[in-house]
């Protein structure tokens, strides 16, 4: 018999479940850094007895939580039939396209007319690389591309400040040299003798000098600016050795800016480079899911009117698309709806689920989508990608990362949330197109109005069957939070609001991972 060694054990489970398993089993045996407690381990057509198959799962809701639940449960032949109110899947991952055509609870219309080829994506749009977001879209052949969150020549605009934009190299070029020069000087006169040897400092004072671009000893350690701030006039051939910008700002300038502004997206885990993008759209990670979960599985225009535990099983009344209600049964429910929606349904799960439900609150968010003819941001600014960030109530710009050079393009107009959105939330989409473009021209000049050919606008607290963005708990520790981690009776809650990646379809997945493990492992268990 041969000795099971610790490398033919990790070489098993490689081959029983793959490198993500064989990699969270060497973190358990300590060889590697950091190691998920609890692996996904996606159920199998195998896994149960005979008698056992063909559990049927009623799965509220066609967002990622929802579609992820069915399409993992179908893997080990579970019968799935998803329940979503709409008339497409995605939830709040919603790529507007040409033609595409929408109307919010106030009754305004909007219908897109975007160029072929160009898209706006309303809700998600980005991808950190550490999410397994990612990994579903290697399953399911999605293509992605990088997303250019941070860009040197995007810009930074504080009303309070200036009446001009400044761009993000400069302001992180006179935050660093700032810096530099306090801590060199205090550094030099001792200050902190107590926590610094002697060849500490000279090392520390070194560094500095680099880091911040300052003077040595000689020159009081000062900041000046330079190169890293940009060029007025860049340098060329021959004795064209270019113009650095201006002097830099005065400190006291530099802190009165939102400088969070500048650096949460760069030293944030979720937001750091890199990150990427869907070719094409975000729309096609539900596409294919729903493609993969297979259309007779998925009933478009049910809105779910209430939700019974019996003693066998669950049983769910919807409203057909034609008004008609309709009874659906089955052995288990996963409740992927929003929780706030969840909450204003009928059902026998207890007054504590009511108010559990009721807790997180539901964030106005808002986003718009510009088509300009020209790129101008590319021709005039060499702004290649990135995200413009202000204290006006547009509160972000997005410029795309993708067609490069192309006659056009989709910028992002505004995306904002909480009270931020409240102006745009209450107006006609017109009248939020008109705000945008007067906000936008303060940072960009009259280019900002010219030559855009459409635009579309979605205020998510205004979306039905959403009612608004991602939530926010009082605590993701408190007794609310937690008893929706478990099932009550025989229904099962899951997306982002159920994860500590809310607003991420990162979250969804993790949840409705989580509900599939925990019904697997009751059907396993008979």
């Amino acid at each position: 018999m041969t000795a099971l060694t610790r490398r033919r054990f990790l070489e098993a489970v490689g081959l029983a479940g793959g490198a993500g398993a064989m990699f969270h089993t060497m973190g358990a045996l300590g060889l590697v850094p950091e190691a998920d407690a609890t692996p996904f381990v996606p159920p199998r057509e195998g896994d149960l007895a005979a008698g056992r198959r063909g559990r049927r799962v009623l799965v509220l809701g066609a967002g990622i939580a929802g579609l992820a639940t069915a399409y993992e449960l179908g893997k080990a032949g579970y019968d799935c039939v998803v329940l979503e109110a709409g008339e497409r899947a995605g939830g709040r991952v919603w790529t507007v396209r040409g033609g595409d055509r929408a109307r919010d609870l106030d009754g305004h219309v909007q219908t897109a007319n975007f160029a072929e080829g160009r898209y706006f994506n309303a809700g998600a749009a980005r991808i950190a690389q550490s999410m397994i977001t990612l990994d579903y879209c290697r399953e399911l052949g999605i293509a992605i591309e990088p997303f250019a969150g941070q860009n040197a020549n995007a810009h930074l605009y504080d009303e309070k400040v200036s009446d001009r934009p400044t761009t993000m190299r400069a302001v992180k070029a006179d935050v660093f040299g700032h810096l530099s020069e306090l801590l060199a000087k205090a550094t030099d006169r001792g200050a902190l003798d107590g926590e610094l040897t002697g060849d500490d400092k000279e090392r520390l004072l070194g560094f500095l000098e680099h880091f911040g671009d300052i003077g040595g000893e000689d020159d009081g350690f000062a900041y000046r600016g330079g190169s890293r701030r940009g060029y007025s006039v860049l340098p060329g051939a021959g004795t064209e050795e270019g113009k650095v910008l201006g002097p830099p700002e005065a400190l006291s300038r530099v802190f009165s800016r939102g400088l969070d502004r500048v650096f949460d997206f760069e030293l944030d885990f979720e937001y750091a480079m890199m990150m990427f993008q869907v070719v094409g759209g975000t729309d096609r990670i539900p596409s294919a899911l729903a493609s993969a979960v297979g259309a007779r599985r998925i009933r478009y225009g049910c809105e779910v009117r209430s939700i019974r535990n019996r003693e066998d099983g669950v049983e769910v009344d919807y409203r057909e698309p034609g008004g008609a209600v309709r009874v659906e049964r089955g052995d288990y429910c996963v409740a992927a709806l929003p929780p706030h929606v969840l909450a204003r349904l009928d059902h026998n799960l207890g007054p504590a689920v009511t108010a559990a439900l009721a807790t997180p609150v539901a964030n106005p968010v808002g986003k718009l989508g510009l088509e300009y003819g020209r790129r101008w941001w590319e021709q005039d600014l060499r702004l290649y990608g990135g995200i413009t960030r202000t204290d006006l109530d547009i509160h972000q710009i997005w410029f795309p990362s993708s067609g490069l050079h192309s006659d056009g393009g989709v910028v992002v107009g505004y995306y904002n949330i909480d009270s931020l959105t409240e102006p745009y939330d209450r107006m006609a989409p017109d009248d939020r197109l008109r705000r945008a473009l007067d906000q936008g021209a303060r940072i960009y000049g009259d280019v900002y109005r010219r030559d855009v050919r459409s635009s579309f606008s979605v205020a998510w607290s205004r979306v039905p069957h959403i009612g608004g963005g991602w939530v926010t708990w009082p605590s993701e520790d408190s007794p609310e939070y937690r008893l929706l981690t478990r099932p009550a009776g025989r229904v099962h809650f899951a997306g982002d609001w159920l994860s500590h990646w809310i607003s991420w379809q990162d979250g969804a997945f993790l949840s409705a991972r989580k509900a599939v493990t925990e019904i697997h492992r009751r059907v396993a268990a008979g």
